[in-house]
């Protein structure tokens, strides 16, 4: 696999070791590429972190050649066996294609993040120990420049926190030895850090050298009240309390089994040949063979693998099992066969353990009971593939421990957890990379390098199934001189992808193999199943299910449950359900032909609008409300307790609102499009998420204009406008505003009218012209006044506030946004208070009065916080480290503007190199 690595020296490897060495400047061009893998990098940002302030003449031709030269180092890892990873050029930058695991950086943090959803044991350990050896230096080592300096900095955080659970994990696991001279070096480098001080409490503590632990929390102590001015915080004083009571992690007990030699029947089919991935599936599959006595569960959606995976396994097992191995396809949801019988099956085993035929009893319970009697001090691996259900694998349990049972199933197979003590490994779908070894061990790596687009063309439409991959490699195979890009466009038509899967074997027909399961279920879990195929999104929440399907919510409950046991859907999430693009494909084929589609597609409309609009109500009451139709009779809304239940919606709800926005306006519900795409403005704006917020608006506006409705037209071209000042596209975003109050004034809506003057003094703010801002915004009071809007009114004086201090009188804005604040303190509008304290904060430093500007910026800060207002949080925080930085306070300033920092490169936002240039000086 090529590996691209920037927790050290910046190098490309494969297998290993360096290839293809490049000149400073391209390392460094490749580290700021890599950072973003699978995002576009834009030609700005590009050059900001190779080349700073400092850009030479000539600086895009000195790019593209540094470009082509990464391109040509990462064809030389490929062709040396690696993982190809791409440089592909996009709409204003480059952007590089590879998998998360190839980048150590990316690595390090999902090892981190699966560790942090692990148990203590054994596999976070071993999480840890991976992610901790990823680092081989100092990041980016050798490379110049301010973006360089501090993305090291950022990193070098993230290593002390890896390292910190990392050592409490190995102090879990009683490997103090491990992880005390390690700690010793960090604390001396980094000597405040708490996490990495508590943790050397600890290890010295466990490693027996308690009064040398008392003596670094004490030196720790006075070294954070000294230079910090601050007492230890909890986790620190937690590992002292842990010393002075004398807490001991107590080491594992580990035992070790010599393997006999293997005899008895060997029915286990063919191994795989080529077997790839399922790595941390084997590692936990084989901690559990170490109890012989053990049932092991693999369960899945149809074609994940599970047999490939159980008699891979099983191959590797069969030497610690002496008396043999029994293999049983127990058919319970074969497409060409009936469910096997348990007395039957119990019958062939019986015969293989050369049981005389005479011996067999007929009825289930006498066989069972001999099977368990002929099993009583065996050693025997029991493979049972493709159980249906609970009731087909009790009879063939053993009675006495001594031989391991591998059970795989569709089904979840819950009773046989909860009473056998079965150990479920639930199997998902293959990862990209692996998905990718499939294919190369099939076709050939040289195929697969040479059409590497095709590839991942072929991986996305397949949706890393293995049996989808299977049989496209087949059909690739067949005709090894035919592009895979053929394969890949036929696959890519969503309406053809099952046709393109199918075959004369149903055991490898991709739809005859999906029936099976589908025609497993009850009558309404199949109709809640084909209504699934007509949801936008790629997940839906128990009660968007009910509303699609006119089920009250107990009811769905049970069917969403019987889906989920069958492996038709997948709860990824407390509440939240998935399937792949395969079963998606199928479902929605279904639902074409189900009579209720139209008014089902409508049902989940109307359940995310209704539920939406009330989410925003509760982020935005002062906000001006729209008329909406009465949802549907068996659409129940959802309702929002507080604004953090309201936020947590729409974080979980994202994507499919989207989603929703477009499925509306494709499918000629035109109310709906607009009417969601209102719903999501708050939330979005908030976020900072512009660029998605102008892409729905136009959405919006063009349902608007089938709808001929002239009001919803200005209120979606006021909203482009005002979206497009935040984009920076001041020129854009003048039509649209003048567009929008045109209409407003054809329309005689002064509240629209006075809204669109609000955002155009704001638009002149951008273009540095206060006196133009200041006459919008009276323009925008007087008709605000007017209307008799008192929210507005105080909107717009706020506004005169904020321009009148730009234009050097600072009493009378002062008074403006006094007389602003009272307003909204009077309405109860949190998120008008938090501007309005930002611009008197802003009129404080101003007058010189620090302190209170201070004040006013953290009691606006708190606001924006508890409002999800990233931008507006961001951008108070860049004033509140102006008024530090006046008032002598550089280290406060600096971490205000980092902050700052932060959150505007996480948005993406223009005002980034303002505040960058801030931290620079």
């Amino acid at each position: 696999m090529t590996e691209l690595l920037l927790l050290g020296p910046v190098e490309i490897r494969v297998a290993g070791k360096p290839v293809a060495p490049l000149q400073p400047r391209q390392h460094h061009v490749l580290a700021a590429l890599v950072v973003d893998a699978n995002r576009p990098v834009t030609w700005p940002t590009l050059v900001d972190r190779v080349w700073g302030t400092d850009v030479p003449d000539g600086a895009r031709t000195a790019m593209r050649a540094h470009v082509s030269r990464i391109r040509v180092a990462l064809r030389v890892a490929a062709e040396l066996g690696g993982r190809p990873v791409r440089v592909i050029r996009g709409s204003g930058g480059y952007q590089v294609q590879a998998e998360e695991d190839q980048i150590d950086l990316h690595r390090l943090r999902r090892l981190a993040d699966r560790a942090r959803s692990t148990a203590a044991g054994a596999d976070r350990v071993r999480l840890l120990r991976e992610a901790v050896g990823l680092w081989r230096g100092e990041p980016l080592a050798g490379l110049p420049g301010d973006w360089a300096g501090r993305v090291r900095s950022a990193w070098q955080h993230e290593r002390l926190d890896v390292v910190a659970a990392w050592a409490l994990a190995e102090l879990e696991a009683g490997n103090a030895a491990t992880v005390t001279a390690a700690l010793a070096d960090l604390t001396e480098e980094h000597p405040l850090v708490e996490s990495v001080a508590a943790a050397y409490v600890r290890a010295l503590h466990a490693a027996g050298r308690t009064a040398e632990a008392l003596d670094r929390y004490a030196r720790v102590s006075h070294r954070l009240a000294d230079e910090l001015g601050v007492s230890p915080g909890a986790e620190l004083r937690r590992a002292h309390q842990s010393v002075l009571h004398e807490e001991r992690p107590v080491p594992p007990m580990v035992s070790y089994r010599a393997p006999p030699p293997p005899s008895g029947p060997r029915q286990l089919p063919l191994d795989v040949r080529g077997f790839v991935g399922r790595h941390d599936h084997l590692a936990r599959l084989d901690e559990l063979a170490d109890d012989p006595g053990a049932i092991v569960l693999i369960r899945g959606t149809a074609g994940v693998g599970k047999t490939t995976l159980a008699v891979h396994w099983a191959h590797r097992l069969t030497d610690r099992f002496p008396d043999g191995q029994l293999y049983l396809n127990l058919r319970g949801f074969d497409p060409a066969e009936p469910p096997m019988d348990p007395a039957e099956a119990i019958r062939r085993c019986l015969l293989a353990l050369d049981v005389p035929a005479r011996r067999i009893p007929a009825g289930l319970d006498a066989v069972a009971a001999l099977f368990r009697s002929e099993l009583a001090g065996r050693r025997l691996l029991i493979v049972l593939d493709n159980a249906l259900d609970e009731a087909q694998v009790r009879p063939l349990l053993p009675g006495t421990p001594g031989c391991l049972v591998v059970v795989t199933s569709r089904g979840t197979l819950t009773g046989l957890v909860a009473a056998e003590a079965a150990h479920p490994v639930d199997l998902g779908l293959l990862s990209t990379d692996e998905a990718a070894q499939l294919l190369s061990r099939r076709l050939g790596a040289d195929r697969v390098v040479n059409e590497w687009q095709a590839v991942t063309g072929l991986i996305e439409s397949c949706a890393r199934l293995p049996l989808a991959l299977a049989i496209a490699a087949a059909r690739a195979a067949a005709r090894p001189t035919a592009p895979l890009a053929a394969l890949a466009g036929e696959l890519d038509r969503a309406r053809d992808r099952l046709d393109a899967l199918a075959g004369a074997d149903p055991h490898t027909n991709l739809r005859a193999v999906l029936a099976h399961s589908y025609h497993a279920l009850s009558a309404p879990a199949r109709r809640l199943f084909r209504l699934l195929g007509l949801h936008p999104g790629h997940d839906i929440a128990a009660p968007a299910a009910a509303a699609l399907a006119a089920l009250a919510p107990a009811e769905s409950g049970t069917l969403l449950a019987e889906l989920t046991g069958a492996s038709l859907l997948l709860e990824h999430r407390p509440g939240r359900y998935t399937h792949h693009d395969l079963l998606r494909a199928y479902a929605a084929e279904l639902a074409a032909a189900d009579p209720d589609h139209d008014a089902a597609r409508l049902r989940v409309l109307d359940h995310y609008l209704h539920t939406a609009y009330a989410a925003d109500r509760r982020l935005y009451p002062a906000r001006d409300p729209v008329s909406l139709a009465a949802p549907g009779p068996a659409v129940r809304p959802e309702s929002f307790a507080d604004e953090r239940a309201a936020l947590d919606w729409f974080a979980a709800e994202h994507a499919t609102l989207l989603a929703a926005i477009d499925h509306a306006a494709a499918h000629g519900l035109d109310a709906h499009a607009w009417q969601l795409v209102w719903t999501v403005r708050t939330v979005l704006g908030r976020r900072g998420l512009w660029s998605e917020l102008a892409a729905v608006t136009r959405t919006a506006l063009a349902a608007a204009v089938r709808l001929d409705d002239p009001a919803v037209q200005a209120r979606a071209h006021h909203q482009l406008g005002t979206t497009s000042v935040r984009l920076g596209r001041l020129d854009e975003a003048e039509d649209e505003l003048n567009l929008g109050l045109t209409q407003y004034r054809e329309l005689g809506n002064r509240t629209g009218e006075a809204r669109a003057h609000h955002h155009l003094s704001y638009l002149f703010e951008r273009r540095q012209a206060p006196e133009r801002s200041l006459a919008h915004g009276r323009l925008a009071l007087e008709l605000y006044r007017q209307a008799g809007h008192r929210n507005g009114e105080a909107h717009a004086l706020n506004s005169i506030g904020w321009y009148t201090a730009q234009l050097g009188d600072d009493r009378e804005a002062l008074d403006s946004c006094r007389r602003a604040l009272a307003i909204f303190e009077e309405l109860g509008d949190e998120h008008g208070q938090a501007n309005t304290l930002d611009s008197l904060g802003f009129v404080q430093h101003r007058l010189g009065a620090h302190a209170e500007a201070v004040d006013c910026f953290r009691r606006a800060l708190t606001l924006f916080r508890t409002l999800g207002n990233r931008f507006n949080e961001a951008d108070t925080l860049t004033r509140l480290g102006d008024t530090h930085q006046a008032a002598g306070a550089p280290a406060a300033a600096r971490e205000a503007w980092q902050q700052a920092m932060s959150i505007l490169t996480d948005l993406r936002h223009p005002d980034t190199g303002k505040v960058r240039a801030r931290l620079d000086r």
